[in-house]
Formats: structure tokens, C-alpha cells, sequence
């Protein structure tokens, strides 16, 4: 594996972190950030900034407007903009959009790129992915999905309730799991004004980063053309695995960023502050979580970069990216955890950054796949003796 960063890249990496020291950090306290995430109207001011820095949209293709990083840059940059939790908003890398443009562009059409995934790519507008259910549906286990899609003459008519659908209010269109009278799954594309696409309510949830926020969705006779099918029938669950892996890794990356600014508002907080006749970080007590930290970032680094590595050679790397999900999310959980105790009662309140870091960051163990589902899946393999030589 080689880690050097190539000159240009270490120029973006460079250009990116002074925009968001510059551009976007300053607005973290707007108004316009609620619970839901932000609103349209500061999306859209956020991504106009990355526009105007040529920095929009980074991992899309230069066909779609984009710089066409690979994994390995998109590691460096991407934890870059997740400094700031309104970064990946402005760089319109954040999740749902950016793994839904990465599906887009490995298995949609040409008209359909040309309909949902341009508009997506330059930050116009925003999509949904609807796969997780309401019990007994799909969540963990994507085999238990409920929502049906049944051929009626040239169209499929979808029924069925989703949620924890990211970005679902305000989304201009989703991408939808359900499966066919034979069972398979199949994803298919819908703008979200058709009849029978309705948002029943956002969720209140721990974390306010995600612009639309957690919606519940409901499919009553929704109505979609045999032409607006994503990739082939019966093929759902292989184009969710195309997404998945990847995003999962992208998440990795933008929570890397968060956890590193949290280790180092904690850091300085324990340079300057005094007790019981010295700095906070002289005390072994918080010097080695500080140590902890370090070694935290690091390790997850290591797997995030590794993961890339495997991805770029081709690979789905499905084990590799449980593994990195697994490292990562408990990782900068432990770190942003870490920072909070150091910081005392600014860590529990809005005076920095950190409490709302460590508000976000929890649900990292669970979206995406919860750590333990990683873990067996991790251990099937190995009781199956599948490994890798590189």
C-alpha cells in the first residue's frame, strides 16, 4: 500500500480545510441548523459556497461535475469536511446523496443519470433511500422486507412503510427497496410529488446533522413506470451491496474529521486549563485519553485507508468495509466520549462543539449496520476460513 499523497491532492486536502476554517465553521451557529437538520434555504447557501470554491461534489465523475477522487483521496478529503458537521453538507457529500450518486452512476441508465443524478450532483437537489421498515420489516435483516411492488401493465405499483429514511423531507426523489410476487427485492426511482408517496412525519432523533432529517414514509398504489427500474429486476439486494460498502466507508471518513475536531477543542481546552496547580493535560488522567485518542485515530485511519486501498482495486470489499465500520464508529465514538469527560461541563453544553459532536456521533454505531451485525457477519467468515492475501 502506498500512503503518499500525491501534490495535488495535498493541495486539495490543503484548499479544503481552509474553506471550511474560512467559510463554513463561522456558520455553525446559524439559525437556520434545526433539529432536522439545515434548511433548504441554508443547503442551498452552504453548497453555493463549495460551487464557488470548486469544491462541490468531489467524488462524482468530471462528466457529472464532479473532480472523480477515488476512495483513497475521497478518505483524505472527506475527513477534511467533516471538521465541520454543516462540511458535508456544503461539499454535497453527505449520506443519503453521496452514496446514492455513487449507485447512480455504477448502474443507472443514461436517461436516468441524466434525470435524478445531474441535478444531484450539483447540489439542485436532494434524494432518499428507502429501505429500512417498521417491524416485522427490514432493518438488520434486509430479507424481511415488506413493501411490494406488483406489475400492473407497463408500471409497478408500490405499497409498503419505511422509515428512518434519511433526507426523505425535502427529497425531490427516492430510490426505493420493495419486493416483487416472486419475492425478489428490486429498487426502483420516484419523484417524491407522485400520488402515493407521502411523508407522514420526520423523527426525533439524537442527531440534527442531516439535512431532511429521519422521515416516515409511506407508499399507498404509488405508481411507477417499468422504465424507472434501477439496474435489473430481481437484482435489489446486489445494487444495495454496490452501495452500502462504500457508503459505509464514506461515513468513516466524514466522522473521522468530527472526531478529530473534537480531540483537538479538548486538546487546547487541556493545555490552558488550570487545576490543582497545573494544566488539566499534565494530569495523567486526561494526558493518556488524550494518548488514547491519538491511537484511536490512527488505528481507524489505517482501516479506513486500507478499505479504500481494496476498493480501489476493484473489490466490493464487503468484509473489509464491516471491518473499517466496526474499527471507525467505535473508534471516533470513543474518542468524542473521551472529549466530552475532559472538557467537564463545557462538554455537556453548547459552548463548543463537542456535545453536539458527541450527539451526532452515536448513532454512527447503528446506521449503516449496527457494530455487532458487522461483527457476525465478520465472524462468518472467518468460521468459513474466507480470507484475503494482498
Amino acid at each position: 500500500m502506498d500512503f503518499a499523497i500525491s501534490e495535488r491532492l495535498g493541495e486539495l486536502q490543503q484548499r479544503t480545510r481552509r474553506f471550511i476554517a474560512e467559510e463554513i465553521i463561522p456558520l455553525e451557529m446559524d439559525p437556520r441548523q434545526t433539529s432536522h437538520g439545515p434548511t433548504e434555504e441554508f443547503r442551498r447557501e452552504l453548497v453555493a459556497k463549495a460551487r464557488d470554491a470548486g469544491l462541490l461534489s468531489p467524488h462524482a465523475s468530471a462528466e457529472f461535475g464532479g473532480l472523480g477522487l477515488d476512495h483513497r483521496e475521497k478518505a483524505v478529503i472527506f475527513e477534511e469536511a467533516g471538521y465541520s458537521m454543516l462540511g458535508s453538507v456544503a461539499l454535497n457529500i453527505f449520506a443519503p446523496d453521496e452514496g446514492n450518486m455513487h449507485m447512480l452512476e455504477a448502474i443507472a441508465t443514461p436517461g436516468q443519470k441524466e434525470r435524478w443524478l445531474r441535478p444531484l450532483a450539483a447540489g439542485e437537489t436532494r434524494s432518499c433511500f428507502c429501505m429500512t421498515e417498521p417491524e416485522p420489516g427490514a432493518g438488520s435483516d434486509p430479507s424481511m422486507l415488506q413493501t411490494t411492488a406488483l406489475k400492473d401493465g407497463d408500471h409497478y405499483v408500490i405499497n409498503g412503510r419505511k422509515w428512518f429514511t434519511t433526507g426523505a423531507s425535502g427529497a425531490a426523489f427516492a430510490i426505493i427497496m420493495a419486493r416483487l410476487e416472486d419475492g425478489r427485492a428490486t429498487m426502483f426511482l420516484a419523484d417524491t410529488d407522485r400520488p402515493g408517496f407521502v411523508v407522514e412525519r420526520s423523527m426525533e432523533t439524537l442527531d440534527t446533522c442531516f439535512p431532511g432529517g429521519h422521515g416516515v414514509v409511506r407508499f399507498d398504489d404509488l405508481r411507477i413506470p417499468a422504465a424507472d427500474i434501477l439496474g435489473e429486476l430481481g437484482e435489489g439486494f446486489k445494487y444495495a451491496q454496490v452501495r452500502l460498502s462504500p457508503a459505509r466507508l464514506t461515513h468513516c471518513m466524514r466522522w473521522l474529521g468530527a472526531a478529530r475536531r473534537a480531540h483537538e477543542i479538548a486538546t487546547e481546552y487541556a493545555r490552558r486549563r488550570q487545576a490543582f496547580g497545573q494544566t488539566l493535560g499534565s494530569h495523567e488522567g486526561v494526558g493518556f485519553m488524550l494518548a488514547d485518542n491519538e491511537m484511536d485515530m490512527h488505528s481507524a485511519r489505517l482501516a479506513i485507508w486500507h478499505t479504500a486501498w481494496v476498493l480501489d482495486k476493484g473489490s466490493l470489499a464487503l468484509h473489509e468495509s464491516s471491518v473499517a465500520k466496526v474499527i471507525a464508529a467505535e473508534a471516533c465514538w470513543r474518542i468524542v466520549d473521551r472529549c466530552v469527560q475532559i472538557l467537564g461541563g463545557q462538554g455537556v453544553s453548547r459552548e463548543t462543539p463537542v456535545a453536539r459532536i458527541f450527539a451526532d456521533m452515536r448513532a454512527f454505531r447503528i446506521y449503516d449496520g449496527p457494530s455487532e451485525v458487522h461483527r457476525w457477519s465478520i465472524a462468518r467468515r472467518v468460521l468459513k476460513g474466507i480470507r484475503r492475501d494482498y
